[in-house]
């Protein structure tokens, strides 16, 4: 995965073409955000330390072996005193878009669990391409501000069709753990082949250690790996948890 050495002195700026950004260049985001009433609507303050992957720039979130014991998903986690587990965003988007709007507010509430799981921004296949590519760049952007803010992170890998292949581990670890969300993805046919041809890409390019399941994780998609060495670390969804404690 080729890596972008930008020097992020001034958050985002054009590039030289060695990829440094030069001091005395005029940076649009510094002017803005000290113009009198400008807020920094790009989140840039996400990026400031930020490497990057790939032609598109997608910020890099480095490798963990942290293992999640358990999860809560994001829209629980105001009502709850249990903080020994993960948090993971496997809900609708409208349950955690918040945590793209205003990051700073759930930060010090993310930092009372043992780690989280980047947000699983949705990557519908009718969606335009653009939209997808930009739902993988916030999750990582994301991601890496919450490591450089101490916390353990999981990346999250979403994909939607064959088009979405080429950037959907851009950003990602390999040799790590990584988590993925199956609630959705099985159950009809093809939803499932898109989710297994899929997963054979990430697992073929990232090459992960552990890879942690939010949802059902038959044998018959991941038993393979299984043989291969990588460990399959399996979640109930809450609709499943629920079922199971004879609530639905």
């Amino acid at each position: 995965m080729a890596l972008s050495h930008r020097v992020n002195l001034l958050y985002i700026g054009t590039t030289m073409p060695c990829g440094i950004v030069p001091k005395g260049d005029i940076i649009m985001s510094q002017i803005n955000s000290t113009r009198s009433g400008c807020k920094d609507v790009f989140h840039a303050f996400l990026l400031k330390s930020a490497n990057y992957a790939g032609e598109m720039e997608i910020p890099i979130i480095y490798p963990t072996s942290a293992v999640p014991n358990k999860l809560i998903t994001f829209s629980k986690i105001l009502r709850t005193d249990d903080f020994d587990q993960w948090v993971c965003f496997y809900e609708d988007d409208g349950s955690f878009e918040r945590i793209w709007r205003n990051p700073h507010k759930y930060l010090p509430i993310l930092a009372k669990f043992n780690g989280v799981i980047t947000p699983d921004f949705s990557l519908y296949r009718d969606m335009p391409l653009i939209m997808q590519i930009w739902n993988i760049f916030r999750s990582r952007a994301l991601g890496h501000w919450f490591q450089e803010n101490g916390l353990n992170v999981v990346v999250n890998i979403r994909w939607g069709d064959r088009r979405t292949h080429f950037f959907t581990c851009l950003g990602a670890p390999k040799n790590s753990t990584i988590a993925v969300g199956s609630v959705g993805c099985i159950k009809l046919l093809e939803d499932r082949k898109h989710f297994v041809e899929g997963l054979d890409y990430v697992v073929k390019k990232l090459k992960p250690r552990i890879i942690v399941v939010y949802g059902a994780a038959p044998d018959y998609i991941f038993e393979k790996y299984k043989k291969q060495g990588i460990k399959i670390l399996q979640f109930d969804s809450e609709t499943a948890k629920a079922h199971k404690a004879g609530e639905v």
